[in-house]
């Protein structure tokens, strides 16, 4: 792949993006380009076409990897972009294996393998990751060689061999956690478990040989609630967003986890900035620095504040990135200057982030000074998606918030005064973010408001702002009851995770707001109400009450098909009641087996 990217023109400082579906191929495509001297950006096959041709023109990358079955979708024209498909690249290396051999007579089993550019520096970049930006558009955080090797010599330093001969892969590469996951792991001879998500981790083959968790807050709580991780796991890691001690302390009460690690730091410091290792019972605390890191906490004249005094992190050192790619005039604004630093060009990055000194010397993380929020581990700028809603025509006026009406459910509500005489509705709203946001950017709810509440001083009263109403919104459907007793049952799970007190049958989960972690709560309950595995892909194939009911009947006949009288008579105490029919017809959904499907509901457990 290498010699292919080099042909095409890439090396030192040349960026090259990559949108491919997670899978090996995605992993040697990034080795690929870094083996090439490139500089690899990643791309999700998930975003809208807009927001990719977006970080495409704006990182000036002039070649493209990604596949076959995703080229047809990437609808954008940039001029001169050359896309390589992965396919081409694998037939292309077979083809030249191949001749090489009929020359030598004789295959060598190193003849193929390509060494490094040699020109590259440690000061060239290594990748390019898009944050959220608080200007409406994303912004590229450009990072180098060297920055991204002190990181892995750190964590080399920290983690064992034994806890990377098995490290869950299970975070986009768009995000940063990768690297630790992808890199680190590998630059020691340790083995990634490919996961399309931290969710997906109980039904993966090799679930066992998991022994570390690299992941998200959000994410180990619902493997928490779902008994998801395995007996083989000895390390978590988590990052993104606040770490309570009361999660902390249940990792190790539940699991067989034996070192939780918080650990902080934006994409702009490389990964990671601080750690700590936390104690059963002990305090949450985001720790002290890396090695080679500074962090100094500041006051508004960047004076340091005592201990115990809340100031502003900034955070210098050998991780400071390069700064936004092709955008100087905001690295100047976050990137400046290290006063405290006697080195000539030393920088220090300003984070936003409010926490305050311990005695002891670790650091006590307070909040956000600003208006980036963290919902469930991603970095979101609340004037990036109120930027995307006020380009609707019909909206006059919005704000968007991040909400945390129910105890560690945070999640985006938008609240909005549409213009007088151009109605508008939340379906259309959410499609029409959709179009220039990636999915967890767009708000789960949406309020429409006569007039925007106000303080004495005209500006808009964020307080009084009304807490989202747990009722169903406008979808594509017009509202249908349950009809049948599988779907009044999904219809009460529905209810219960989505907290909205009327669904009907036709209506989307995601256009009521759930999302992920919401999804794998349920498909538990499914499984438990029905006692039939389901996979969260049959979810997202069926993200409706009268669908999923379908797929969970046909289940039903699938599995029962195969059991005794004896073993499908027994089901009826786990509250499922299947009874065949004598002409061999279903009486529910015409099912072709003659089982009739009922539910006992004092038995579901719901």
């Amino acid at each position: 792949m290498e010699s292919h990217l080099r042909a095409l023109g890439v090396g030192p400082d040349v960026p090259v993006g990559i949108c491919l579906e997670r899978s090996p191929d995605m992993v040697a495509a990034m080795l690929g380009v870094l083996k090439a001297g490139g500089a690899y950006v990643p791309l999700d096959p998930n975003y809208p076409a807009d927001r990719v041709a977006f970080m495409l023109e704006n990182s000036r990358a002039p070649v493209l990897i990604t596949q076959r079955s995703l080229r047809d979708n990437l609808k954008f024209q940039i001029s001169d972009l050359k896309i390589v498909c992965v396919e081409d690249l694998e037939n292309s290396d077979k083809s030249r294996a191949g001749s090489d051999k009929s020359r030598a007579g004789i295959e060598h089993p190193t003849s193929n393998i390509e060494h490094p550019i040699k020109e590259l520096r440690s000061d060239n970049l290594a990748y390019v990751i898009y944050t959220s930006g608080s200007t409406g558009v994303p912004k590229g955080v450009a990072i180098e060689h060297r920055q991204a090797v002190n990181f892995i010599f750190w964590a080399r330093s920290v983690f064992s061999p034994e806890e990377f001969s098995g490290v869950l892969a299970a975070t986009s590469i768009c995000f940063d956690l990768s690297i630790f996951e992808i890199f680190v792991t590998l630059s020691c001879g340790g083995k990634i478990i490919l996961a399309k998500n931290a969710l997906e981790l109980p039904s993966l083959p090799h679930a066992n040989d998991v022994r570390l968790i690299n992941t998200v807050p959000s994410a180990i709580r619902e493997l928490l609630r779902i008994g998801g991780v395995p007996k083989s796991v000895r390390t978590v890691n988590l990052a993104g967003e606040p770490l309570t001690a009361a999660l902390s302390d249940q990792i190790y009460n539940e699991t067989s986890v034996s070192r939780v690690y918080d650990l902080y730091g934006p994409s702009e410091t490389t990964t990671y900035s601080t750690y700590a290792l936390r104690q059963r019972g002990g305090r949450a605390t985001i720790g002290k620095p890396l090695g080679n890191t500074q962090v100094y906490l500041v006051d508004k004249n960047l004076r340091p504040v005592p201990i115990g005094v809340p100031g502003e992190i900034y955070i210098g050192g050998e991780g400071v990135a390069r700064g936004y790619l092709h955008r100087p005039d905001l690295t100047g604004e976050r990137f400046i200057a290290d006063p405290f630093n006697g080195v000539a060009g030393a920088r220090m990055y300003k984070t936003g982030d409010v926490a305050r000194w311990l005695a002891d010397g670790n650091i006590e993380y307070l909040g956000r000074g600003d208006r980036q929020v963290k919902i469930r581990g991603f970095r979101i700028e609340l004037d990036e998606v109120e930027s995307a809603l006020s380009q609707h025509p019909s909206v006059r006026e919005c704000v968007v918030l991040a909400r945390e009406d129910i105890p560690g459910e945070k999640r985006l509500a938008a609240y909005l005064v549409p213009h007088p005489d151009k109605a508008v509705g939340i379906v259309e709203l959410r499609r029409f973010l959709g179009g220039s946001l990636p999915e967890y950017m767009v708000p789960s709810a949406f309020v429409m408001l006569d007039a925007m509440p106000l303080t004495p001083n005209g500006k808009i009263n964020k307080r009084a702002l009304p807490a989202p109403a747990a009722t169903r919104e406008e979808t594509t459907e017009v509202f249908a009851d349950a009809t049948t007793p599988t779907e009044e049952a999904v219809a009460t799970i529905w209810r219960d995770v989505l907290r909205i007190e009327k669904i009907g049958v036709h209506d989307n989960f995601f256009e009521l707001g759930g999302h992920s972690l919401l999804v794998t709560q349920v498909m538990s309950r499914v499984q438990q109400t029905f006692q039939v595995e389901m996979t969260m892909r049959q979810f997202f194939d069926a993200p409706t009450i009268a669908s999923l009911a379908a797929a969970i009947e046909e289940a039903i006949v699938d599995q029962v098909s195969g059991m005794s009288d004896e073993q499908a008579s027994r089901m009826t105490d786990d509250g499922v009641v299947l009874i065949g029919e004598p002409n061999g017809h279903a009486a529910v959904n015409g099912h072709r087996n003659g089982v009739h499907i009922e539910t006992e509901q004092p038995r579901m457990n719901l």
